[in-house]
């Protein structure tokens, strides 16, 4: 069954694509027809497209791994953050920090240095700062956290990256290309999908469009997370059961050696009985 269909992304305005003169050939297979000068994109390979990126971010997500959203358009900032948060995954709207995924030890000590700000405040050690040098400190704290705050939680590199405009966020691609990291990204009529792993022919632009092809990936990422969960507590209550199977096997066991040694001791109390007479007769 399709996660969504063309009516959905008819109405969002997923068929809007750039004008003709700023097309990308590449983009040719992708594109229905032109109008009034604007390329208007197949809206049944759209369809198809999704539900291939939507089965293969399940599948990430039910591994456990971890899926970076990255969208630095100002009308796309709001819905990434929100459906990011839904299925607890990390995501960046502010400026892309360069060598981020190629430098990730270095963008791990700014997080850290993040933490390491809020646990000196928490603890007093801040308190005797004088007004300006507290201020300089908390600008640093605001200025990290609204740039690498919301992948805080990410301790290693990501298993994939979901990109929204791949020719604006062309950074990010290279060092996933360059990381073998694959690539998820809402692909319009002006980029170039060559190096995009999973390509969603769509408009990039349009917040309902954006919105619309999120909604059936996250639901497709929450979906392998709850699988996950199942999994996990199948898994532990299998162990359980296979513990309580052999626990029960080794009760009999541990029984029947208990007269088995008594018997094997009660010969040789039995001999130290007239040694132990002798001895107190003496």
């Amino acid at each position: 069954m399709a996660r969504t269909n063309f009516d959905q992304l008819l109405q969002a305005g997923c068929h809007f694509g750039h004008l003709k003169r700023k097309w990308n050939p590449a983009m040719a297979p992708y594109i229905y027809t032109e109008r009034n000068g604007i390329h208007i994109i197949d809206l049944h390979k759209t369809v198809v497209k999704i539900d291939e990126a939507a089965d293969a971010l399940k599948q990430i997500a039910k591994s456990g791994k971890k899926i970076l959203f990255v969208a630095t358009k100002k009308q796309t900032k709001e819905i990434i953050a929100e459906k990011a948060q839904s299925v607890g995954m990390p995501y960046v709207i502010e400026r892309w920090p360069g060598g981020m995924l190629t430098n990730f030890p270095t963008i791990r000590k700014a997080v850290k240095k993040m933490a390491n700000i809020d646990k000196l405040m928490q603890d007093g050690t801040y308190a005797n700062l004088s007004k300006r040098e507290l201020l300089q400190v908390t600008r640093q704290r605001a200025k990290l956290e609204k740039n690498l705050g919301s992948i805080a939680d990410l301790t290693r590199l990501p298993s994939a990256l979901f990109v929204v405009d791949v020719l604006k966020e062309n950074i990010a691609v290279r060092e996933a290309n360059r990381l073998g990291i694959p690539v998820f990204g809402i692909v319009d009529t002006n980029s170039d999908p060559k190096n995009i792993d999973f390509v969603i022919p769509a408009n990039d632009d349009a917040k309902d469009s954006v919105e619309a092809i999120l909604t059936a990936c996250c639901a497709a990422i929450n979906e392998g997370i709850e699988e996950r969960k199942v999994e996990k507590a199948d898994e532990k209550a299998a162990d359980a059961q296979a513990d309580a199977e052999v626990e029960a096997e080794d009760k009999p066991r541990r029984q029947a050696r208990k007269p088995r040694k008594a018997a094997e001791e009660a010969p040789v109390a039995e001999e130290a009985a007239p040694a132990a007479e002798e001895a107190a007769a003496e």
